[in-house]
């Protein structure tokens, strides 16, 4: 059973927008802004019940929960209130586009992480095990193979650099990358997990500069 989502609703002053919550949604793996919503008192309820993102339709004046007629619904991973009290962020895996428009974001050109979407794909793409995916074929020949991979992609990488031009280089990088993204996949980790270790090491040295 998955664990509740902890959120203070106590905290939230609903009077400053009568009785409505600004909602940005951000996409939980990519951090790229998806869409802007209002929730009230029961929207927000709901969506801590169920995990499914739900808002109020200042429109229509009625509860409303994304995807309930199109199937793209927004799976509730965290929600965050902000210094006001008045916003809440709202971490969510979307299935499917959350633009009306058929699009990613109601945002086009919002940013997000790139490789953290590609992490993503990667592990949809063990899951799902599509025909003629070349990821789908790492994954069937095992760690060992994948293992291979990315030592033959580190090997082409190091004599790029000292052998090849720029393109060169930047095409074995980015072949490197995607291999070693499967790998952690095949071995039970994300890209998130390799970033975290990064960032567990950078903060001392950031505490020794800051004192």
């Amino acid at each position: 059973m998955t664990d509740p989502i902890v959120f203070d609703a106590a905290a939230i002053d609903w009077a400053k927008q009568d009785g409505l919550l600004a909602a940005v949604v951000q996409d939980a793996d990519t951090l790229r802004v998806l869409m802007l919503g209002y929730m009230d008192a029961d929207a927000l309820a709901h969506t801590l019940a169920t995990r499914q993102a739900t808002f109020y339709s200042r429109s229509r004046q009625r509860r409303w929960t994304k995807g309930e007629t199109s199937g793209n619904v927004l799976d509730v991973v965290d929600l965050r209130l902000d210094c006001d009290g008045d916003t809440v962020l709202v971490l969510a895996r979307p299935r499917g586009p959350t633009c009306h428009l058929e699009r990613e974001s109601c945002f086009p050109d919002a940013p997000g992480d790139f490789l953290a979407g590609l992490d993503a794909l990667v592990a949809r793409r063990e899951a799902e095990r599509p025909a003629g995916s070349y990821t789908t074929k790492l994954f069937d020949a095992g760690v060992r193979r994948i293992a291979q991979k990315v030592g033959e992609e580190g090997v082409e990488t190091a004599l790029a650099a000292v052998a090849q031009d720029e393109p060169a280089l930047l095409g074995e990088a980015a072949d490197l990358l995607y291999h070693l993204v499967v790998l952690l996949r095949a071995r039970g980790f994300s890209l998130q997990d390799a970033v975290a270790v990064l960032r567990a090491r950078h903060a001392p040295a950031e505490r020794a500069t800051a004192g």
